[in-house]
């Protein structure tokens, strides 16, 4: 496909079903240390949670957006409150929904198989991508209406590993628990240039220049005791 048409994604993620509003930027560093498990270990419902992403041409134009699903995972808490947890994601799994490509002689298919490639996510070789909790925190304030998901109430921080690269990632987050079930809903903004993928990335050549590094992603995991 020519790279004027050619969006990537992220997940970072991150990591993990409805944009609930616009996505906050992600805040990134350098890796963190991990959180430290309790024995109060929930497991991930794989059937029930799902990351979202979605991509542009730069200015918004032409969006792409698909989803990701999670492999394997699980959330620790501590008293009434998440404290630490892991999530791998399965790359194999990137789709690309028909609906957002519209243009003609362009197909979804195409260009799920192009993001699998080495020009971005070389699947082959990186066949899962993972996210490790490092912090939670109460969110400061408030996060202004129409910014990040609804009603959001920590700050979640993780280690975010991509490519082989990993970053420490934080962002607001609505993180509820409530007998046995644990929720983790997040809208947020990466740059998927700071984990290396960097194909569409070259503002000398205008093609790839209208490719945006900005990814939006939607998290929505589920976990059950």
């Amino acid at each position: 496909m020519k790279k004027n048409g050619l969006f990537a994604l992220v997940a970072a993620g991150l990591i993990l079903t409805s944009c609930g509003g616009k996505s906050t930027e992600t805040t990134t560093s350098a890796e963190q240390e991990v959180a430290a498990t309790t024995e109060n270990v929930f497991a991930v419902d794989t059937t029930a949670s799902v990351v979202k992403w979605k991509a542009f041409h730069k200015g918004g134009f032409a969006p792409r957006w698909g989803t990701l699903s999670i492999q394997n995972g699980e959330i620790s808490v501590l008293g009434d409150a998440v404290n630490a947890g892991s999530f791998v994601i399965d790359m194999q799994s990137l789709k690309v929904d028909p609906a957002s490509v519209t243009e003609e002689g362009k197909k979804a298919t195409d260009l799920e198989a192009h993001l699998k490639n080495a020009d971005f996510f070389d699947v082959e070789n990186n066949k899962t991508a993972e996210f490790k909790i490092t912090k939670v925190e109460d969110l400061a304030a408030p996060l202004a209406e129409g910014e990040g998901v609804k009603d959001a109430n920590k700050m979640l921080s993780g280690n975010l590993t991509l490519l082989g690269n990993t970053l420490n990632v934080s962002f607001p987050a609505k993180i509820d628990v409530v007998d046995n079930t644990v929720t983790i809903l997040a809208d947020f903004t990466v740059n998927r240039a700071e984990w290396g993928i960097k194909f569409g990335t070259n503002e000398a050549d205008p093609a790839e220049w209208m490719i945006s590094k900005d990814i939006e992603i939607s998290v929505d995991v589920k976990a059950t005791k």
